[in-house]
């Protein structure tokens, strides 16, 4: 059943019956307890915690004195501690000084006084004799504290009050500490039950009078008003308490929200793969992720935030940008080009949008500035990606839109084929075969990468089906195998598995070796394929030549569809490897081998290991 109040109301029924469900043995200070009791499940859903900017501006903060925090009962109870030793001494005080103005105090009341100002001294130095029951359900005095405490108060300040004549120092009203601290650090019964016990103990000394000779009305009228006044000092300060606990509650676990939400924040930040720096108006970065630290530099990581962006020549004109968004107050909704010139003349070109945390409104806020840094050849890219995606979806539909007329023309072309008799026709029906052709393997091209397509990887022994694959392209490129030869096979003498279909990874060699004779020269081994066992995971597989190496401007393309450098071509070729590469968990890359080495142009193919393989080893090529 769905719960119609909603939040807003969870969250109040909550706290009333917090309030409300309080047993009627707890301390006023119970709500002070920090457990996971005091957590309500709702806790997560409450519409009261500070806004976005205030949990995010004092993060540092809340977390430091979260870290410090100890519990406010024990604070309190210092505080008492503290003032009862401040009496003692001021007590002492007071009869030496009504000693001095000839008021002087009898034995009695002197030893009294020193034993309770050394007592309370005592207990403020070590103030963990007799513990206070803090961490339990419901905090509490100890019974040992209780009487250190509240028990020496009563007896001490109740001697007083007796033995000093009605006409001398009046020490009845220092009955409102001890009645005082049991109502803020005891449970309520027992708080209730101090102040009913120090109200008779005022009656009874009353009374007392009374038989002595005194008048009854007003000894007994003062006594029963200084008792009353006692039980609403109980009573206020139970509610004091209870308050202050209520709030210290709230604000305990509006800190834990807003600690939850900083290291929330924290993660999400880290884990951008755009940068994000915090920068004020002197040009000194406040917070700055990896992302954004390893833009800052040529290569690697950047040093950790705060640092100073002034002083680096490559960040000369990002400092400007800084200094023009915090003049101007006002930044381009799709941001600006900032480029930065690094050593040995790499530049590197961003995009630098600015939010600002200061409003109109605020006035009196930090001025800072939030950059957000992107790499404008990686925003190329993905929206080149992005293009090409969308590209081979419309790619795929029309070669699927093309196949049903192409079957025709083929097959109509067959027909006027066995018609034709002068060379003429026969020239022009081959002609149109050969097209189709070419047409029909670009539509096949195209369906193969198709987005939908599912493939199950198998275990091949890799070993023999290069040796194969490798012997059937010789063969049919008219390639002879020997020393001398163009074409050099390096293979292992046990087999390998791997996780490949077959035809695909003939389809990916054949491709690849088509290129790289191409392109390669005439001189032996100028084609050369090479199978190893890379470690325990990975078998690799090289394909390499001694053509002219390719640009920088042509690599970054090379395995993207639709580019291509010859006219005849459809691009496809080397993008149609990566995808089926890629659906079974292979990897295929280019790279440029160094100077020393004849064949530079190597493509590499990393494929998953496989150790057990059912097939069998296939034909050995000549080493």
């Amino acid at each position: 059943m769905v719960d119609a109040a909603g939040p807003v109301e969870r969250r109040k029924t909550d706290r009333r019956r917090r309030a409300r469900g309080t047993r009627s043995d707890e301390s006023w200070f119970g709500a002070f307890i920090g457990d996971a009791d005091s957590l309500t499940p709702d806790d997560g859903r409450r519409d009261d915690i500070h806004d976005d900017a205030t949990r995010h501006a004092g993060a540092d903060a809340v977390l430091e004195a979260d870290a410090g925090d100890v519990s406010a009962f024990h604070r309190i109870y210092r505080a008492f501690l503290s003032a009862r030793a401040a009496l003692g001494v001021a007590l002492v005080a007071t009869l030496a000084v009504a000693g001095l103005f000839g008021s002087r105090p009898s034995a009695a009341v002197a030893w009294i006084g020193i034993s309770y100002a050394t007592l309370a001294v005592g207990l403020w130095l070590w103030p963990r004799t007799g513990v206070a029951d803090e961490h339990a359900e419901s905090p509490r005095l100890g019974r040992l504290t209780w009487l250190a405490c509240i028990g020496v108060d009563i007896i001490c300040f109740t001697a007083l009050h007796i033995l000093t004549p009605s006409n001398s120092l009046n020490f009845a009203a220092l009955l409102v500490l001890p009645v005082l601290t049991a109502g803020v650090l005891t449970r309520r019964v027992q708080a209730l039950a101090t102040a009913a016990g120090v109200a008779l103990l005022l009656l009874a000394n009353a009374w007392a009078g009374v038989l002595a000779g005194g008048e009854p009305a007003s000894l007994m009228t003062q006594a029963g008003l200084a008792g009353s006044g006692l039980f609403v000092i109980t009573v206020l300060a139970g509610e004091l308490a209870s308050r202050l606990a209520r709030e210290e509650l709230t604000a305990r676990d509006n800190m834990e929200l807003a600690r939850q939400q900083v290291q929330l924040n924290r993660l999400v930040i880290e884990e951008m793969q755009d940068g994000v720096l915090v920068v004020d108006r002197t040009g000194r970065v406040r917070a700055a992720n990896p992302a954004a630290r390893r833009l800052l530099v040529r290569r690697g990581l950047g040093r950790p935030a705060p640092f100073q962006l002034r002083g680096v020549s490559a960040w000369d004109q990002l400092v400007k940008t800084v200094e023009r968004g915090f003049h101007e107050a006002v930044w381009p909704e799709a941001g600006r080009d900032v480029t930065l010139q690094f050593e040995q003349g790499t530049t590197r070109t961003l995009r630098v949008r600015i939010r600002f945390t200061r409003g109109a409104d605020e006035p009196s806020a930090e001025e800072l500035c939030v950059l957000l840094l992107e790499d404008v050849r990686s925003m190329q890219a993905r929206m080149r990606q992005e293009k090409l995606a969308a590209m081979g979806r419309v790619s795929a539909g029309i070669a699927h839109e093309i196949r049903n007329p192409l079957a025709a023309i083929a097959q109509a072309n067959g027909l006027l084929a066995e018609d034709a008799t002068s060379a003429a026709q026969q020239q022009l029906t081959r002609m149109v075969a050969d097209n189709v052709k070419r047409l029909t393997r670009i539509v096949d091209d195209v369906m193969e990468v198709a987005p939908g397509t599912v493939i199950e990887a198998g275990a091949i022994d890799v070993t023999a089906e290069v040796g194969a694959i490798c012997s059937d392209w010789a063969h049919s490129a008219g390639l002879e195998l020997g020393a001398s030869s163009v074409f050099k096979v390096e293979l292992p003498e046990e087999p390998l598995g791997a996780t490949f279909d077959v035809e695909h990874l003939r389809r990916v060699m054949i491709n690849l070796l088509d290129n790289a004779r191409r392109h390669a020269t005439a001189a032996p081994g100028a084609v050369r394929v090479r199978l190893i066992a890379l470690d325990d995971t990975t078998v690799q597989l090289t394909i390499s030549s001694n053509g002219p190496t390719i640009p920088d401007d042509v690599e970054r393309y090379l395995f993207e569809p639709f580019f291509s450098t010859r006219s005849r071509g459809t691009g496809l070729g080397l993008y149609i490897c990566r995808q089926l590469c890629e659906q079974y968990g292979a990897s295929i890359d280019y790279r440029l081998r160094p100077v020393t080495e004849a064949n530079r142009n190597d493509f590499v193919v990393n494929m998953r290991r496989r150790n057990r393989v059912d097939a069998e080893l296939g034909l050995q090529l000549p080493r």
